[in-house]
């Protein structure tokens, strides 16, 4: 066995790695670019090297940096993780030819799968089922409109190195198919320097189905049951669970055993993922396969009970598999929510910034009576006071519960979600409550488009219903009176100005546009319980108790007898004596005051915001990497105004209206934050 590896990582997966490592006895070496000498993998491993600046294409894509890094530690094997260099044969080619040991595939095996293509021609041969298309690459967009009509309408237009929604179109006529073509063939030239395109049919409501294998050096490969991973944003998983809620206990055995079939034509040793997509009749056809592990990889862990990360590193080490396929488990029921640095609500665009509060939920797996994991686990490569930085991918953190059937687990990742405390940047914790209180997601109706279907015209606060939005009120107006409660309490006070701690409130929500609402609300004590009261809102009557200290944001306790976990803080950016309150992904800002003060809130006058119309703003923190107007110029609707960079994305900001520049606010290669004047218009 190894004595020291190297992660060729970073964030969330060089953390886990390091983890199952100590597990093992095992020493560690993590890498780092100039913007993550602070970051948690670095702290968390026995030594640390340092491989360049922060863009990645100088620092965590340089091969050459991460086998000079092995050769100064001693490291005997690298571990890549997912992303940057996990599926570079030449890199895991220049590993083996070096004598480090590459903790993955062979290159052999990354070659023949990492194309598209071939990988797929590899797959019929092996009688794997393939989706009906065209396998060679396509000449030019009059070809693929002609193999888009032999095929039949609707097609997929695909690079053959695509990976990660890039790439990708999807053409329901000629014209579509011509212009997808021209596009894709772009777009795949400039991110990954190859333009080879292919055509295949395009499965109508497709699911998403992966199941993930592991093989070893001498021969033995099973697979570990599948993951659902339907639910995606523009090609990008959001929730992934295992088991699928759709298929059958038949399709599965079927898909598992063609995911070996395939995994043994490439001789494959490590863990690796064979995804497929499945229609609605459970016919399934192979899309790729991911020579690496997933990010996914914790949801078949809690339901099998393995350690991938150690497989793969016993693998590597040249061990023999510890399992057959007979032994594999299935057990109980477990979902993975990615919360990504980005904001729901405005279009998803990315977030950078300092964490200034980080507080995942308390973990708490424990052994069930089948002697696997059940609870909360949260993996992530960030802490508390840590930078997002703009270089990199958005993931924050990766939040899995894991409950005795599917209905038990949606429960414990809604409590979950209602307790992770982010702050300084905005993440999608709220899309992720939504898409888990939808119907169709709780009844598992869904496919690849369900948030297309659902959410096509992007994401707004009333997505998010409340199901009792007077608890929110009735919470807000529990937490004021215990503040109150505890000031009155203070000794020294001025006979007749003591503070009186009152049972009759008023709660004002705040709404943007000033139109508030007003509501009354009267809070008892309860049975004479300390850290309890009755809260009374109109004809709905709540016991509240916990024990959550007042200047804790997530607050924990029951409600009528039964469990809630929200967040309750002061101050809100346009506010500082507001409460915010959430749960459930639902959001209320407030105000608690006597009715006195309610009745002459109603009468100050509302300040109506700054007319920000002639600016073109910053939508979020980032590089700005090109204005194209300069003062006095004409501008039409439409017209290309700035691009903005974040986490490996450029967004281009358009004018709304023709106009004037009249001035240009900030500077090519300025570091950008929200709502930032880049443009004034006269």
């Amino acid at each position: 066995m190894f004595t020291k590896i190297l992660i060729a990582n970073r964030g969330e997966i060089a953390c886990r790695v390091i983890a199952t490592a100590k597990k093992m006895g095992i020493k560690t070496v993590a890498v780092y670019s100039d913007a993550d000498k602070e970051a948690r993998h670095v702290a968390l491993a026995d030594e640390a090297v340092n491989i360049g600046p922060a863009p990645s294409r100088e620092s965590y894509l340089q091969a050459e940096k991460i086998i000079a890094a092995c050769k100064q530690t001693g490291a005997q094997a690298v571990h890549p993780g997912y992303g940057f260099l996990s599926e570079n044969e030449a890199f895991a080619k220049r590993c083996e030819d070096e004598g480090i040991a590459f903790i993955g595939p062979k290159a052999h095996s990354i070659a023949a799968m990492g194309d598209k293509i071939a990988s797929k021609k590899l797959a019929n041969e092996a009688k794997v089922n393939t989706i009906p298309g065209y396998n060679d690459a396509i000449s030019g967009p009059e070809q693929a409109v002609e193999i888009a009509k032999g095929i039949g309408y609707p097609v997929m237009i695909k690079a053959s190195a695509g990976g990660g929604g890039k790439g990708l179109r999807v053409a329901f006529n000629d014209k579509e198919a011509f212009e997808g073509f021209a596009s894709c063939q772009n777009e795949a030239r400039n991110s990954f320097g190859d333009d080879r395109i292919f055509i295949e049919k395009f499965v109508q409501e497709p699911r998403h189905i992966e199941i993930q294998v592991l093989g070893d050096s001498h021969g033995n490969v099973i697979y570990l049951n599948e993951r659902e991973c339907s639910i995606q944003r523009r090609h990008q998983k959001v929730i992934e669970e295992a088991p699928s809620p759709f298929i059958s206990d038949a399709t599965r055995k079927a898909m598992g055993e063609q995911a070996v079939q395939l995994a043994k034509a490439v001789k494959y040793q490590s863990a690796g993922t064979v995804e497929f997509v499945v229609g609605k009749d459970q016919d399934f056809y192979f899309l790729e396969m991911n020579t690496r592990l997933q990010v996914e990889h914790p949801v078949t862990e809690c339901i099998t009970g393995l350690d991938l990360v150690e497989l793969m590193i016993r693998v590597a080490a040249g061990e023999k598999l510890p399992l057959t396929q007979a032994d594999v488990k299935r057990d109980g029921w477990a979902i993975e929510c990615r919360i990504n640095a980005e904001d729901p609500f405005r279009n998803f665009l990315p977030s950078t910034g300092r964490l200034v509060r980080f507080a995942p939920p308390e973990q708490t797996m424990w052994q069930s009576d089948t002697g696997h994991l059940q609870g909360v686990r949260v993996d992530t490569g960030v802490q508390d006071g840590g930078e997002i930085p703009m270089f990199y991918d958005s993931m924050i953190a990766k939040l899995i519960v894991h409950g005795k059937d599917r209905n038990d687990a949606i429960a414990k990742m809604r409590e979950a979600l209602n307790g992770f405390v982010i702050r300084g940047v905005s993440s999608n914790i709220p899309f992720q409550a939504a898409l888990l209180a939808h119907p169709k997601f709780v009844s598992g109706d869904f496919n690849t488009g369900f948030i297309a279907e659902n959410y096509g015209k992007g994401f707004f606060a009333e997505d998010v219903p409340h199901d009792d939005a007077a608890f929110l009120t009735a919470l807000a107006a529990f937490v004021r009176r215990k503040s109150r409660e505890r000031a009155a309490g203070m000794s020294g006070q001025l006979p007749g100005y003591a503070v009186d701690a009152g049972k009759d409130y008023v709660v004002v929500t705040l709404d943007a546009a000033g139109n508030n609402s007003y509501t009354a609300v009267h809070v008892d004590d309860f049975e004479g319980e300390t850290g309890s009261a009755q809260v009374r809102v109109g004809a709905s009557s709540y016991v509240i108790r916990s024990k959550s200290r007042l200047n804790d944001i997530a607050i924990t306790g029951t409600v009528n007898g039964k469990a809630f976990t929200a967040q309750v803080e002061r101050g809100t950016p346009k506010n500082p004596l507001a409460l915010r309150v959430q749960h459930n992904g639902t959001r209320i800002d407030a105000l608690v005051m006597s009715p006195r003060m309610a009745e002459l809130h109603k009468l100050m006058p509302h300040k109506a915001p700054p007319d920000m119309s002639r600016y073109v703003l910053s939508p979020m923190p980032g590089l700005l990497v090109d204005v194209a107007v300069v003062p006095g110029q004409k501008v039409q609707a439409g017209e290309r105004v700035a691009v903005i960079e974040a986490m490996k994305m450029e967004n281009v900001l358009f004018a709304a209206a023709d106009c004037v520049v009249g001035k240009v606010l900030a500077a090519k290669g300025e570091s950008l934050s929200v709502d930032q004047a880049i443009v004034e218009f006269v």
